[in-house]
């Protein structure tokens, strides 16, 4: 039963002001009032016995028009809801004992601590319990199986430990378990498997252990079973092929071991797979293709191998496609990935290879693609090894990860016309041609990677207004690029910071290292406020560091090292109060490198390879020369003087 219908349930027997009330459930609940922290608490302030309302001594102490307070016809108290009250306390003077006809009560979140008492237990007629986002420590208390009539149980994200009580079995009204977010540990009871009316079991983020017990596929009608983010181990029950009302099983997160079972795919109304994060094994099996109704498939970092099965090519509904970090292997599925469903595929760290088929771009809501690190090269028919030139894919794409696979020839142009991506990473690929400046126009580009490729040529950027106008991450490092720094782009990037067209903030890293830079490091890198990386290592820049670097007061790593930079190291420098990774190595530095303020805490690796540095930290210590005195000075001329005049 959801929490609307038991809501719904409840509150048709709810009568808001009876004639008569129970003094003594009055009394009873004032006293627990006056013991919490904040009794003075605004949404308590009709718990008073003389309400302003009264209108005679038989109305004095009618608990009924309380705040979060119903009464059956007779005026007993059924119900207590204070969810959201701002209640502060314990439940050690709540009167349980006073209130036998209450059915359902729901505390949730408040700032209630302590232990949930024993005595709840004598609240035989209740049906819905709810003491979520409190907290409350120690164990559940096994009176908790005397309330034979609950059906509804929500005890989530306190601070409760040890076990969950196998008692809790007993209930065989249960409709839903909710005990996630916790610090309970042991096992999962396998007298669960008698709750044949439970419907949702949230038991997440816990620390249970030991395995899966197969009773929990006697559960008939469960619809929602999460048991993520715990220390569960063993392998997968096949019994839980039985759920065949199973919505959404979520199980990732744990220690699973051994194979995916063949019966969940007889789960299917199943809408949500979510295995990833375990230690599971062997292929992946085929008859997980029946699931018609599998909207997320989550199969990621596990030891899974074997070909992804032609049978999910069947998939109609799925929109999350996700099996990164495992060894799969086999080429590419093109009957599985050309739905139209599809929003995200990832694939990475795999062993899959062969060629990208252009039926990807029959996929037209994908939104996110992350290929990389497998031994794809892709292709278009009858141009073998390129990227697709069709890869414009609708203009729904947002993320792009090709990298460290063996592609080859140029981007394909098509992709100016996406107006939507944010990440584009082809790095560590075989991609030639020159530097694809159109990216530029794209208006929501965050995060271009374009390192370890074969890109060549000047960094020629159009000069057109808003370029890279979202741009947080530039990486062109490890190409063949030459000529001096992009000014241009730059120029175009501090430009709009000083003309508040567009406040500079986004941009966080330029990387342009390994490359045939040359020239001066550019002024207006300086005007970049917001970077926090700057990486123009291994290149043929020569000239001074510029003392505009220190208006980068966001900057925490700077790689300058092996080019061709001489002059000194600026001393202003140390007033980067961020700065934590600095190298100056491998190149014509020279004098006394500044122990001011942040320069003081770099080692000597950043400074090494500059035989005109000297001082600390580096071992050669710079030449002392002496002041000279007026003393001194002429005691210097009188010598000259006597060695110029005339001899004997």
């Amino acid at each position: 039963m959801s929490l609307v219908a038991a809501l719904a349930l409840f509150t048709t027997f709810v009568i808001p002001l009876p004639a008569h009330a129970s003094l003594a459930e009055a009394q009873a609940l004032l006293k627990w009032k006056s013991s919490l922290g904040n009794h003075s608490v605004t949404s308590l302030s009709s718990w008073t016995p003389s309400p302003h309302h009264a209108i005679s001594s038989n109305s004095t102490m009618s608990p009924c028009a309380w705040y979060g307070i119903s009464c059956n016809q007779v005026g007993s108290i059924i119900g207590i809801n204070l969810t959201n009250a701002y209640v502060e306390g314990t439940l050690d003077e709540f009167p349980f004992s006073s209130l036998s006809h209450l059915t359902y009560m729901d505390l949730g979140i408040n700032s209630l601590s302590g232990h949930i008492p024993p005595q709840i237990g004598l609240l035989s007629n209740l049906t819905y319990l709810d003491l979520s986002i409190n907290r409350f420590m120690g164990n559940i208390p096994l009176e908790i199986s005397h309330l034979t009539k609950l059906k509804i149980l929500h005890l989530v994200s306190n601070e409760l430990n040890g076990s969950i009580p196998p008692e809790i079995g007993q209930l065989h009204l249960l409709n839903e378990v909710a005990l996630y977010s916790n610090q309970l540990n042991g096992p999962i009871p396998s007298a669960l498997g008698n709750l044949s009316k439970l419907t949702i079991l949230y038991v997440y983020n816990n620390s249970l252990s030991s395995s899966i017990p197969p009773e929990m596929g006697n559960m008939a009608n469960l619809e929602l079973l999460h048991m993520d983010t715990n220390f569960l181990t063993g392998p997968i029950p096949s019994t839980l092929g039985n759920l065949t009302k199973l919505t959404g099983l979520n199980l990732f997160a744990n220690e699973l071991t051994s194979s995916i079972p063949l019966e969940l795919g007889n789960l299917n109304r199943l809408n949500e797979l979510s295995l990833n994060y375990n230690n599971l094994m062997g292929s992946i099996p085929p008859t997980l293709g029946n699931l018609m109704e599998l909207t997320s498939l989550y199969l990621n970092s596990n030891k899974l191998s074997g070909p992804i099965p032609f049978s999910f090519g069947n998939f109609t509904n799925l929109v999350d496609l996700v099996l990164h970090d495992n060894q799969l292997s086999g080429r590419w599925l093109v009957e599985g990935f050309s739905k139209t469903s599809l929003s995200t595929i990832s694939l990475s760290d795999n062993k899959f290879e062969g060629k990208i088929s252009s039926s990807i771009c029959n996929a037209t809501n994908l939104s996110i693609l992350i290929l990389s690190n497998n031994s794809l090269s892709g292709c278009l028919p009858n141009l073998s090894g390129t990227i697709p030139q069709t890869f414009s894919l609708r203009n729904n794409l947002s993320t792009l990860d090709l990298s460290q696979n063996q592609f080859e020839g140029p981007l394909p142009q098509s992709l100016i016309n996406c107006k939507n991506p944010e990440v584009l990473d082809v790095s560590n690929n075989e991609i030639e041609g020159k530097f694809p400046a159109l990216l530029g126009t794209l208006p929501k580009l965050k995060v271009l990677i374009l390192r370890s490729n074969n890109f060549k040529g000047f960094l020629d950027f159009p000069r057109v207004a808003n370029l890279f106008p979202m741009l947080h991450i530039l990486d062109l490092s490890n190409n063949n690029f030459f000529g001096p720094l992009p000014a241009n782009l730059i120029a175009k990037l501090q430009g709009r910071e000083i003309k508040l067209v567009r406040i500079l903030t986004i941009l966080e890293t330029i990387d342009l290292s390994l490359n045939s830079f040359e020239g001066n490091i550019l002024n207006v890198i300086g005007h970049l406020h917001s970077l926090i990386g700057l990486n123009l290592s291994h290149n043929h820049l020569t000239g001074s560091i510029p003392l505009t670097l220190v208006n980068m007061t966001n900057l925490e790593w700077l790689d300058l090292s092996s080019n061709k930079l001489n002059g000194g190291i600026p001393l202003e420098l140390g007033d980067l109060s961020f700065l934590g990774y600095l190298d100056l190595s491998e190149n014509q530095l020279t004098g006394r490198i500044p122990q001011d303020k942040q320069l003081s805490t770099f080692t000597s690796n950043s400074f090494r390879g500059n035989l005109g540095l000297c001082g600390t930290p580096l071992q050669n210590a710079c030449p002392v020369y002496k002041r000279l005195t007026p003393q001194s000075i002429f005691k210097v001329l009188l010598l000259n003087s006597r060695s110029l005049g005339p001899k004997n």
